[in-house]
């Protein structure tokens, strides 16, 4: 190896720890983000499912009052749901929650956490639910 050789080997080497140290301080901001986000979502993402599981056990509640209401099989169905409001306003707010979108708003931090694995894979790196990194080990090539 010559002297100029040598020179630029050395100025590649001082650099490695620059540039791993700028690429830690970029991956650490990108977590730290990551989590922050997810971290924001999970307060709407539990009042989102408080809500869902309380009109889907109303629905099953008054379901069950209604199958077991013996003039409901005597009469017609309309008729029957008019005498049973309780189970039609729930199963009623219930279609509608979902027309409004809360299957995904229940699952919104796991969608997100999902699609930046994807992304991540790429690069050996994984995340969990919580938006922490994950490095991991490259596979050896012989």
């Amino acid at each position: 190896m010559n002297s100029l050789e040598q020179a630029e080997a050395q100025r590649v080497v001082s650099l490695i720890p620059a540039v791993v140290s700028g690429n830690c301080r970029d991956l650490k901001a990108f977590e730290r983000r990551l989590t922050e986000y997810i971290h924001c979502l999970q307060p709407a993402t539990g009042r989102w499912r408080m809500l869902l599981i309380v009109v889907s056990v109303c629905t099953a509640t008054g379901a069950w009052n209604w199958l077991i209401d013996p003039e409901t099989q005597k009469v017609s169905f309309f008729t029957s749901l008019w005498n049973h409001p309780f189970f039609t306003i729930s199963c009623i707010t219930l279609i509608g929650l979902f027309f409004a979108g809360i299957h995904k708003r229940v699952v919104a931090p796991s969608i997100i956490a999902a699609r930046c694995r994807t992304v991540l894979a790429e690069y050996n790196m994984s995340c969990d639910d919580t938006g922490k990194l994950i490095l991991k080990p490259r596979p050896h090539v012989q």
